[in-house]
């Protein structure tokens, strides 16, 4: 157990680390400097890491499900990209997910990351949810599921 949380923590500080290294992440406001735009960018994506972080702290006694989850094709819905997820759980009990996703440009950099938590999925059984970036995003936009945890 305490192994697991280790892991779940160290994940998150990389979270929280790449999310700080991100220098030019593109928002189209009023900002007209670029050091404006890529500041504002490195802010929401630093929200972004934080908040999946903290869930990540709240998901308790999570155990490695990325087996479990699969990813569909990046979408965008009013300029958000979107991607659906896939949960199957492979235990003979019922589990809820914490899924991780991460949002990258063509470049592979980080535009955004999400958490999404998908419960009550029963044993043996499949549930779909979509995880949907907190900001447009634009340009050529890929998904990867960085962590699933169970409990």
């Amino acid at each position: 157990m305490t192994g697991t949380r280790f892991a779940v923590r160290a994940t998150g500080a990389a979270l929280l680390a790449a999310a700080l290294a991100v220098g030019a992440t593109a928002c189209s406001d009023n900002d007209t400097s670029p050091s404006d735009v890529a500041s504002k960018g490195a802010e929401i994506l630093a929200s972004a890491t934080a908040e999946a972080q903290k869930k990540v702290d709240e998901f308790k006694n999570g155990v490695d499900a990325k087996k479990d989850v699969k990813l569909g094709d990046v979408a965008k819905d009013g300029g958000r990209a979107t991607v659906p997820v896939t949960v199957k759980n492979s235990a003979d009990a019922k589990k809820s997910y914490l899924v991780l996703v991460t949002f990258r440009d063509a470049g592979g950099n980080r535009l955004d990351a999400v958490a999404l938590q998908v419960n009550d999925v029963g044993a043996g059984a499949s549930k779909k949810a979509t995880a949907r970036s907190h900001r447009s995003l634009g340009g050529d936009v890929t998904a990867e599921l960085d962590r699933a945890l169970s409990h």
